[in-house]
């Protein structure tokens, strides 16, 4: 009876495990991202109070009734179903900042790996806000991750050194992810942020 008890606890938490990492595209090799790294421009992070979120159109309709946030919530999650609405109904996603697992879509916020405060303040300020509308429903590059609410809440608008995901095992991504980002939209980086992200891209 033992044996089959084991068996069957195995088996469930085989189950837990098997729940995949989402992996939104067009992450770097970590060599890549070391040579992009050290193109960026790095500035003093000068906040003047002008931003506001409204200044990045976010969640537009990207096919049929299925806006980003939706678009992100069945292309990261397990057996998501969704209402005609586009609005997933059932489904299991796996954060990959934390390792939890969550079953319901209201637990899932969609961060944006570079914030929009981040990126207005080191240079997205003198962009168009139809660039900016690209910039905040960017699902080509690593931009839009589907994550834990609160853990989402803590990061913020903070940059890696000021905030890291609390996997440590996740580092190299979210590095390779952060700076694929700002190299490909241009943004610039402080020193301190340089730092933090040379010491995360060593953990790969």
């Amino acid at each position: 009876m033992k044996s089959v008890m084991l068996s069957g606890l195995l088996a469930l938490v085989g189950n837990v495990v098997a729940i995949p990492v989402p992996t939104p595209p067009g992450i770097p090799s970590a060599s890549t991202a070391k040579t992009q790294l050290n193109s960026l421009t790095v500035k003093a992070y000068v906040d003047d109070g002008t931003y506001n979120r409204d200044l990045f159109p976010h969640w537009i309709t990207i096919s049929g009734q299925c806006n980003a946030r939706e678009t992100v919530l069945a292309r990261d999650g397990t057996n998501v179903v969704s209402g005609s609405n586009c609005a997933p109904t059932s489904g299991t996603w796996k954060s990959p900042y934390d390792g939890a697992t969550w079953t319901a879509a209201s637990d899932i916020d969609i961060d944006h790996m570079v914030p929009l405060k981040n990126a207005w303040v080191n240079g997205a300020k003198s962009w168009t806000t139809s660039k900016r509308q690209q910039f905040a429903n960017d699902l080509t590059r690593p931009q839009l991750w589907a994550v834990t609410d609160s853990v989402n809440q803590a990061k913020g608008d903070k940059s890696p050194d000021a905030w890291k995901p609390p996997l440590s095992s996740f580092y190299c991504t979210y590095a390779k992810s952060w700076v694929q980002v700002k190299y490909y939209w241009a943004l610039s980086i402080t020193s301190a942020e340089k730092s933090a992200l040379t010491s995360m891209l060593n953990t790969c």
